[in-house]
């Protein structure tokens, strides 16, 4: 039987526009297309063939690493064609694969529909910048438009700190400099210890992962740089919810002063599959801190920070659960996924099935439930059980 070969896998996975190849032992290799799974009609992976593909494309070091600690992640060019980020694991003693495809290509804010405001907070001199969502959701994407936004129209030192290296920037208007986790640096709060003697205008951090980077990435933005990170939060409110809750209790006071006067936008984003079954689109939540919002943070009244995200609309802000249901009330994406991802889906759940039953209504004939009806009915019980 033919053995499965990794570049042809890659090269597939490129042609396909495949997202991520799995690779695990017990199934032939696996594409995710358009946010779905979809088996490759080839050989079930056998042990042996794991590790083959494994050793195919994995440094050495990395190699130690999976043998040491279980598991191991990386970045490498297939090419000229893409990059991928790879992550290997050890499981039920065997070897298992995730490669997550990273185009060449950098989107525009048009292409990946962020909001305008996105540009004008870009060029602010210093604050925090956080995109959260949970993974797979495009954080990586829409932080490496932002960083190239500020290369293409600013003279800016950029530093990025990563684990591992996604996006390749080359020098344009401004110099850029990318430091590798496990190569460059060996962690991200040594890297932030030594970037601020490095003269940076913008610093972006892959991951605010424990007390230590958040309590330097606070510390850049406050003394004058731009600071871009990510958090796997789901909403405005619970990204700072969940700053603060890192810290010990005697240091939430002053986290939250600091968050208030430095923090200046938080865009929560989920990606969802089109209805029509071809791409995806990014829905957003968008929070700019105004000085009402910077007041909340303040006095511990994160709760109301969505009351003051409705009401800030005409500065571009807005919910999750309003864009999800733009996007469905536009057709471009199906009810579930909408419900799926949203904050509130009871409030969404009912917010479809007044929308059916208007539409149902004017004249046309009334009684036994419609099918639609019916789906919509057995969905809110079981949002409701």
């Amino acid at each position: 039987m033919a053995t499965v070969n990794m570049d042809r896998l890659l090269q597939a996975c490129v042609e396909q526009d495949a997202s991520d190849i799995h690779i695990t032992v017990g199934k032939p290799p696996v594409f995710r297309v358009h946010g779905r799974l979809r088996s490759l009609e080839t050989k079930v992976i056998e042990p042996e063939d794991a590790v083959g593909l494994m050793k195919s494309i994995t440094p050495d070091h990395n190699q130690q690493e999976l043998q040491e600690e279980g598991g191991t992640d990386f970045g490498f060019a297939f090419g000229e064609a893409a990059r991928f980020r790879v992550a290997v694991m050890k499981q039920k003693g065997c070897v298992g694969m995730v490669l997550r495809l990273i185009p060449n290509t950098l989107l525009t804010f048009e292409q990946i529909g962020l909001p305008k405001l996105a540009g004008a907070l870009c060029r602010r001199p210093r604050g925090l910048f956080l995109v959260t969502g949970p993974t797979g959701s495009g954080k990586t994407t829409t932080l490496a438009s932002m960083v190239n936004y500020i290369n293409e129209s600013m003279d800016r030192h950029i530093l990025t700190i990563e684990d591992p290296i996604e996006y390749y920037h080359s020098h344009k208007k401004s110099i850029i400099n990318q430091r590798e986790v496990g190569i460059d640096v060996p962690s991200f709060a040594e890297a932030l210890r030594r970037v601020l003697r490095q003269d940076p205008d913008v610093i972006l951090v892959g991951e605010l992962r424990d007390l230590e980077t958040i309590e330097a990435a606070v510390r850049a933005a406050e003394t004058g740089h731009l600071v871009f990170s990510t958090l796997h939060t789901t909403s405005a409110s619970g990204t700072i919810s969940r700053i603060i809750d890192v810290f010990p209790t005697n240091q939430q006071e002053q986290i939250r002063i600091q968050l208030a006067g430095n923090m200046i936008a938080v865009l929560a984003q989920a990606l969802c599959p089109l209805a029509s079954g071809k791409g995806r689109v990014a829905a957003y939540e968008f929070m700019v801190v105004t000085p009402a919002i910077a007041n909340l943070i303040r006095e511990n009244k994160t709760y109301r920070i969505d009351s003051s995200i409705q009401t800030g609309k005409k500065l571009g802000m807005q919910l999750l659960d309003e864009h999800l249901w733009n996007l469905y009330d536009q057709g471009r994406i199906t009810l579930e996924e909408m419900i799926d991802k949203a904050r509130q889906p009871g409030a969404l759940h009912d917010k479809a099935r007044a929308k059916l039953l208007t539409l149902k209504g004017g004249g046309k004939k009334k009684g036994l439930k419609s099918a639609a009806e019916k789906e919509f009915d057995d969905m809110g019980d079981i949002l409701r059980s």
